[in-house]
């Protein structure tokens, strides 16, 4: 299968749903990611943020490039002119940055707060309480170059689909019972669950961005 069948193939599948496509471009040579473009994709995520910059410098500006992958304090500064959604925020101090950066650069910066569902110690993320403990919290109020616009999960990696779909069930609950806190800088709308072993399963539990990157481009090398 090519490049554009995959590409067609998931615009097929996700006809008639809510959610849109993250095409997972990390370790893909920028010259991949210009073909993708041209056949229509749009909305590129990546892993690492000393990866992202060339690419963003190379590639057409009108990319929607995302940040999928944990992100260190210290590295905001190089993404915060162009990035268009973070989706690995996992504590306040690194809010306080990705604010501190947006105002330098005259920005307000969409960011979504990941959550730990998975059974695996090797994912990074806040628990439940952590994350309603965040938004809740007076701190949050005075970061005016923030917006956090849902959450983000990573379901184990298990070949047993229940254990995945309850995983997913469960973070949908918690974003919709957070949808009710009402900030100036709160708007739960993206839930960014699914990639490509679980994606479906994340749909069909009310994922509305799916962060894809072997099913489309193939195997990395």
């Amino acid at each position: 299968m090519g490049l554009e069948s995959n590409i067609r193939n998931f615009e097929t599948e996700l006809q008639g749903s809510d959610c849109k496509l993250i095409a997972v471009s990390k370790t893909y040579p920028a010259g991949i990611i210009l073909e993708a473009y041209q056949l229509g994709l749009k909305v590129f995520g990546e892993n690492k943020v000393q990866e992202l910059v060339p690419k963003y410098e190379a590639l057409p500006k009108d990319i929607e490039w995302h940040l999928i992958g944990h992100l260190q304090s210290n590295k905001v500064k190089y993404i915060a002119p162009f990035i268009y959604l973070i989706h690995s925020v996992d504590s306040m101090k690194l809010l306080t940055e990705i604010n501190k950066q947006a105002e330098k650069n005259n920005r307000t910066i969409n960011c979504l707060l990941q959550i730990f569902i998975a059974s695996e110690e090797t994912k990074f993320g806040l628990s439940f309480e952590e994350a309603k403990t965040l938004i809740e919290s007076p701190e949050l109020d005075q970061l005016k170059n923030i917006r956090i616009v849902g959450m983000m999960g990573m379901a184990s990696n298990s070949e047993d689909e229940n254990k995945v779909r309850k995983e997913f069930k469960s973070l949908k609950a918690f974003f919709e019972e957070c949808k009710g806190i009402k900030k100036s800088n709160v708007e739960m709308k993206e839930l960014s669950m699914g990639m490509s072993s679980d994606y479906k399963i994340a749909i069909e539990e009310g994922s509305t961005m799916v962060r894809v990157g072997s099913a489309i481009f193939g195997k990395r090398s």
